[in-house]
């Protein structure tokens, strides 16, 4: 929403900074630049107006909704995007649908590390967000790799969300629970 006459009110359910709709929208074309990706597709927030008010609805749900269509400028910012550790409007149910699109991408071997890095040290950690269920799956998909001596390491015992999930990514590596 660009209308600096606008006298009503605006509800903008996007970042700020490197989140805000017009800082996504730049970094997307950089990555396509980076990528040499030939994109046609236009990164807009949807916009709802009623009356005297505009809501600006996320910008990650297009960026999603690309990552599930397999552009690559999109997957770059999705996995941005896990690596964020900014609240957001909607931010558990954006990340938790950002991680499931990933898991069903083509991934560079660059993002799988970070995207390894990113939840293995959340786990160790103990920081178990309500997207975690989803990171766990995609970290499942992609392999823990070189982080299983550090998670065996520093996995925080007491505390059973932590465990649930460590234990899940055992089993499913074959590993004994």
């Amino acid at each position: 929403m660009n209308r600096t006459d606008f006298l009503g009110s605006i509800r903008n359910y996007n970042g700020k900074g490197n989140w805000s709709v017009s800082a996504v929208q730049t970094r997307y074309r950089e990555y396509c630049t980076t990528f040499h990706f030939e994109s046609f597709r236009s990164i807009e927030p949807f916009v709802f107006s009623q009356g005297d008010v505009h809501w600006i609805y996320p910008i990650m749900t297009e960026v999603i909704r690309g990552i599930e269509e397999g552009d690559v400028a999109c997957i770059a910012l999705g996995v941005d995007f896990v690596e964020e550790d900014a609240h957001f409007p909607f931010g558990p149910k954006l990340k938790s649908n950002a991680a499931r699109a990933l898991r069903r991408s083509d991934l560079n071997e660059a993002q799988k590390a970070r995207l390894r890095q990113r939840i293995s040290t959340m786990l160790a950690s103990g920081t178990i967000p309500h997207e975690m269920r989803e990171y766990a799956k995609l970290l499942r998909t992609i392999g823990v790799g070189e982080h299983w001596p550090r998670l065996e390491r520093d996995i925080p015992r007491e505390n059973p969300y932590a465990m649930r999930f460590y234990k899940s990514l055992r089993a499913a590596e074959g590993l004994p629970v």
